[in-house]
């Protein structure tokens, strides 16, 4: 059983809880907002080690933030404003305790030949440049090379990517990437739009606007006809939105 992300000694500094899973494998049949109960492989893949989340210096962090902007972490409503934001915070970037690509390890031979594509996928991430979230919907798709995967799977992907500080520029890619790496198809594309609150609610504030970005590999690449056509699924029979 997954143990509780709350503290119960808050006072010390060296306890961090690592979350694996036993035996220390990621599960894919969990969701990715799950994944603090998963390890996260290394970036070599050599299995990696424990991301740990140190819940009390995460709260004594925020105490700290909350006395420097001049308020009473000591009032009511501020108590265990602490607590909640440190275990907010490792919700928020449970993807760090998982490695995607186990959701792509299970494939299905087929023989299909055509796009795959999965449209507005709802996601949430942070920005890593200010901590602040940034949502929107993804389209993933691929052209198969005699298999397949379940499509719940490419949501999965692109969930435990988001789930970590991120720039949408290098979650795009990475969606892609591991696409191509997991399921080695003839091309693969990723286009995300997102709204950034670090820009809406903040510095410039312009509510409304939105950011698109678009990885494309393999044959959507070389092959304009391809690429029309995937973009013509996405852009033309669900219109982006964030």
């Amino acid at each position: 059983m997954a143990r509780s992300l709350r503290s119960t000694t808050p006072h010390s500094r060296s306890r961090q809880r690592s979350l694996p899973t036993k035996g220390g494998d990621a599960n894919p049949a969990l969701l990715p907002h799950e994944a603090q109960n998963l390890r996260r492989a290394g970036a070599d893949g050599d299995g990696g080690a424990d991301v740990a989340v140190d819940l009390p210096r995460m709260e004594r962090a925020v105490r700290e933030i909350i006395i420097a902007m001049g308020e009473d972490p000591n009032r009511e409503g501020l108590r265990n404003t602490p607590s909640r934001i440190a275990r907010a915070y490792a919700e928020l970037t449970a993807g760090l305790r998982l490695d995607p690509r186990v959701y792509l390890k299970t494939v299905f031979h087929v023989r299909y030949n055509q796009i795959v594509l999965l449209r507005n996928i709802p996601f949430h991430s942070i920005c890593e440049h200010h901590f602040l979230p940034f949502v929107g919907r993804a389209h993933v798709a691929y052209l198969p090379r005699a298999r397949v995967v379940g499509l719940s799977k490419l949501a999965r992907v692109v969930e435990a990517f988001a789930l970590r500080p991120q720039v949408q520029e290098r979650l795009t890619d990475q969606i892609a990437d591991a696409i191509m790496e997991g399921l080695h198809p003839l091309g693969a594309i990723c286009v995300i739009e997102a709204s950034h609150t670090c820009m809406t609610i903040r510095g410039i504030r312009k509510p409304g606007s939105s950011m698109v970005t678009s990885a494309i590999r393999g044959t959507f690449v070389r092959n304009h006809s391809t690429r029309t056509e995937v973009l013509n699924l996405i852009y033309g029979s669900a219109k982006l939105r964030a």
